[in-house]
Order: structure tokens, then C-alpha cells, then sequence
């Protein structure tokens, strides 16, 4: 196909790059829009006193996503960034004051479960059998179907999928099938956090994750997460796509339907296709006129969404002996904390947090002899801020890490930047100030997700975490691309 058709992608997040790169390849004039002024979306990264900050995604899975998307365009992922696995993958603080190294090796990881579970090694084998099935068909039968129509879904080999995955199981009571520690149960519940709801909501075919996790492995690009980033705007411009940085889109004029003006703060740009990579909610509901919205007020309002958080970047002097890269801090009740954010949502008194040390990996993000820490408190979308609540949490995840460390990091902090749902509000638009997306419920899967296609516009598409296949980095990729096949699919109808 000649360049001829334009695109407008608006945001440089994962999706969007994924999206703008998959179309440029197949012959479109692609231009994307963004408000900041670099690409990355919530990976955003930023630099102060000498720390290199990751601002948002910190966790490497699923690395066969990653491959394939540079396949798509004959690099090698190891060309573009350099990936390290971690080992051990990550650290679990428990209430009893003691702690576990979740080990990347899948022999001492069974010895691990044997010594808290005594016969478990032998389930988990059994269990990780089930999940790299489910991860197979997921990733084979599922994921990349854009869910515009439930007849996508109407084929013999994903109706026996449906089943064979657990998909009308809960999480939490497939896992207990096979193992009753809590500790156990703890470490394989996790993973379905970064999905946006409780184990006890997330179907069992979820426990992909776990094989993602355990088996597929946690992995680290040196450099950080914004090398990813990078290393996708380098195979944007090979294709020929255009950023437009420091540009927001303010309205979108679709009175013809098929070929629409896009008010920006810089101007005005006319196209053929629109690929809103930004937040969903905010295209549909702030962008587009009323008539050509795809969902109601009261639609949206139903939804069940991803928390929020509260973030602390920390430049620490000195060196905080007591962490691994990634640390899950379990050091309270995590119902109550689950309670607070998804059934009475409020302000958590004892909450569980996460705290990513990536200096303990690379030295590159940190001047020699500081640490750089991120710290993420999970809290419910849409709670008002203040900065009494944010001191407070600080407060109170210093002192519990500080006990468990043996270090005054806060006599150390050399640099401080809070961040939280008012800013993701502001940075991205987010509904309800959410960082993670669209919980991934039943109701809320597959073709039960806010659809990838404009019902009244024709040549209109979202993409993103709101979307299918949901939130995460790899499904970001996967939704730029399955958004990108659904437009070259529609320019070929057309030309027939």
C-alpha cells in the first residue's frame, strides 16, 4: 500500500508505539501525539542529582511478548537493550518478622515450597504444568483477538478453552486446590495483583501468570525501563513514523465521519484513522462530541478499575543493605488492605507496599554510594489526596522498612518526589486517577472489555489498558498490535 492514508496516534505510551510502528510497516503515514515531551506514557522515566527514575512499570515479564514485537520489525530484542535475569526474582517480607527469596531456579523453588508445604513440590510441578497450558492458549487463542465481536470467539478450540483454562473459576479457589500455606497461596496470588482485582475476582485462568513469574522469569533492561521506550521510538522512525512531542489534543472534529480534524495544542492535523492511546475514558468522554461517544457516563461509572497508588522516588545516600531488586512487603493483613481498596474503598490503615531498588542491579541509576528506591503503596482509584495522607504513608512504610533494613533511610533521602492519583489525573488523564487500568474480573474480559472500535465512527480505534487483551506492559504491546491489524485489515476490505 502507498503512503497515502494518515494516522493520528494520540499518546506514546506502549500501546501506542506498538500501534504507530505496526502501521507505519504496512504503508501509513503515522503521526503520533504527544502531551509530554518524550514518549514513554506511565514509563516515563526522569533524571535528578544524578538517579535515573523509572516512573511507573518496573517488572520485566512475559519476554516472549518483547521478542515478538521486535521480530515483527527483524531485530533481536538483545539488539536493542540488554536484559539481565534476576536472581533471586524478588523478596517477600512476611508479618512474622521474617522473609523469603523467591528463587529463580525452578529446582530450588520446588525445595522452597517443600520446606513450607511438606508434599507441595510435587503440586507445583503439577501446577505449573497447568499454567504453561493456559499461557499457551492465552497467549495462542485469547490475547490477540481484538473482542470487537463475540462471534470472534465463537470457534470450537476457544470454547474448549474456556473450560480447559478455568476461566469460570476463581482464581483464589483453583490455588487452593493444590496448596493450603498461607505463605504459598501468597506468593501465587501476587502476580494477579497487577490485573486489578482481588484472587477471590480474577478467573483461574490467570495462574498464566504464574508461569509467567516463575518459569518465564523476572528480568531487568539495564538501563531501566525506559530503554525499552527508547529502543521502540528507534523502530518507530525506521518505519517512517512522526512524533509530535509536547502536543495535547484537545477536541476532535469527526463531522465527516471518516476523515477527521484533530485540535491540538499546537494546531490542527487532518487524517483518515485515529488511534486514541490515551487514556480510554478521557477520549471517549472529553474528545469526542456526545453523539459519537461509545459508552454513557453511567457506563463508565460501572466499572470496576485497577487501584490507584501512591508513589515515593527516593535518592538515598548511602547503601540499604536488606533489599533485593524487587521487594514485596506482606508485613500486614493483606484482606484488610484488599477491603479498603476494592470493597469499602477508603483510606488503608496497614498497608502491604512494594519497594523496587534497581541501583541493587545497575549502577547506572544511581551516583555510587546512593540508592535509588521507588516505593508503591496500591491504594483505591478516585480517593481525594491530601498531603496529610501522603506524609502519613510515608511515615508509616519508612518505619516498617527501616525496621526491617536496619537503616535510617530517612536521615539519608538526598531526593524525594511523591507522585499520586491527582497526578496521574493530570500526567495522563487516568479515570479515577487509576494506574493499572481496567480490573481484569469476569464481566471484564475478553469481548466484555470497552470495545477497540468506535460504534459510530468507522475509521475511529482505542487501544491501551482499558482495552483488550488489559493491563500491563506485554498486553500494551499486544493491544497496539491487535489495533493495528484491525485498521490494515478494514484499508484492504476497503481497496478490494
Amino acid at each position: 500500500m502507498e503512503k497515502s492514508k494518515k494516522v493520528i496516534v494520540i499518546g506514546a505510551g506502549f500501546s501506542g508505539l506498538s500501534a504507530a510502528t505496526h502501521l507505519a510497516k504496512a504503508g501509513f503515514q503515522v503521526t503520533v501525539l504527544e502531551k509530554h515531551g518524550h514518549a514513554g506514557g506511565r514509563a516515563r522515566v526522569f533524571e535528578q542529582e544524578g538517579f535515573l527514575f523509572d516512573m511507573g512499570p518496573s517488572w520485566y515479564w512475559m519476554p516472549d511478548v518483547f521478542d515478538r514485537y521486535f521480530e515483527s520489525f527483524g531485530k533481536k530484542t538483545a539488539q536493542m537493550y540488554e536484559l539481565q535475569r534476576l536472581s533471586p526474582s524478588y523478596r517477600v517480607f512476611w508479618q512474622e518478622n521474617d522473609q523469603t527469596d523467591v528463587p529463580a531456579d525452578l529446582k530450588k523453588l520446588a525445595e522452597l515450597f517443600e520446606v513450607l508445604e511438606p508434599g507441595s513440590s510435587l503440586k507445583l510441578k503439577q501446577f505449573l504444568q497447568e499454567a504453561e497450558y493456559k499461557y499457551e492458549v492465552g497467549m495462542r487463542d485469547m490475547v490477540y483477538k481484538p473482542g470487537i465481536a463475540l462471534t470472534e470467539y465463537l470457534d470450537t478450540r476457544f470454547i474448549k478453552g474456556m473450560f480447559t483454562t478455568h476461566l469460570f473459576t476463581s482464581f483464589s479457589k483453583f490455588i487452593r486446590r493444590y496448596f493450603s500455606n498461607p505463605k504459598i497461596l501468597q506468593l501465587l496470588e501476587f502476580p494477579v495483583l497487577f490485573l486489578g482485582a482481588r484472587p477471590k475476582d480474577i478467573p483461574a485462568l490467570y495462574s498464566l501468570m504464574n508461569y509467567a513469574d516463575m518459569v518465564l522469569g523476572t528480568w531487568y533492561p539495564k538501563g531501566g525501563m525506559g530503554k525499552i521506550v527508547d529502543a521502540m521510538v528507534k523502530v518507530a522512525i525506521e518505519q517512517g513514523v512522526e512524533f509530535n512531542y509536547e502536543e495535547e489534543v484537545y477536541r476532535i472534529d469527526c463531522k465527516q465521519k471518516k476523515a477527521y480534524n484533530v485540535h491540538t495544542s499546537k494546531g490542527d492535523h487532518s487524517c483518515d484513522y485515529i488511534v486514541a492511546a490515551a487514556d480510554y475514558h478521557h477520549a471517549d468522554q472529553n474528545l469526542l462530541e456526545p453523539h459519537y461517544r461509545n459508552y454513557s457516563v453511567n457506563y463508565w461509572k460501572r466499572r470496576v478499575m485497577a487501584p490507584s497508588c501512591v508513589l515515593f522516588y527516593l535518592g538515598v545516600k548511602g547503601k540499604v543493605n536488606g533489599i533485593l531488586h524487587h521487594n514485596l512487603f506482606f508485613d500486614a493483613d493483606f484482606d484488610v488492605h484488599a477491603e479498603a481498596i476494592y470493597t469499602h474503598p477508603d483510606w488503608p490503615k496497614q498497608p502491604l507496599f512494594y519497594v523496587c531498588a534497581p541501583s541493587k542491579t545497575d549502577p547506572l541509576v544511581a551516583p555510587a554510594g546512593h540508592e535509588n528506591l521507588f516505593v508503591l503503596i496500591p491504594v483505591a482509584p478516585g480517593l481525594k489526596n491530601s498531603s496529610v495522607n501522603t506524609e502519613h504513608y510515608f511515615n508509616l512504610v519508612m518505619e516498617r522498612l527501616e525496621q526491617r533494613v536496619g537503616y535510617s533511610i530517612r536521615q539519608n533521602i538526598v531526593f524525594r518526589r511523591d507522585y499520586t492519583g491527582a497526578n496521574f489525573i493530570a500526567d495522563y488523564n487516568a479515570f479515577r486517577g487509576n494506574a493499572y487500568g481496567l480490573a481484569n474480573t469476569l464481566l471484564q474480559t475478553g469481548p466484555l472489555k470497552p470495545k477497540v472500535k468506535n460504534k459510530h465512527l468507522s475509521n475511529f480505534y482505542y487501544t491501551g489498558q482499558l482495552t483488550a487483551p488489559g493491563p500491563g506492559v506485554p498486553p500494551a504491546l499486544i493491544s497496539g498490535e491487535v489495533v493495528a491489524n484491525e485498521i490494515i485489515i478494514q484499508e484492504k476490505r476497503i481497496n478490494k
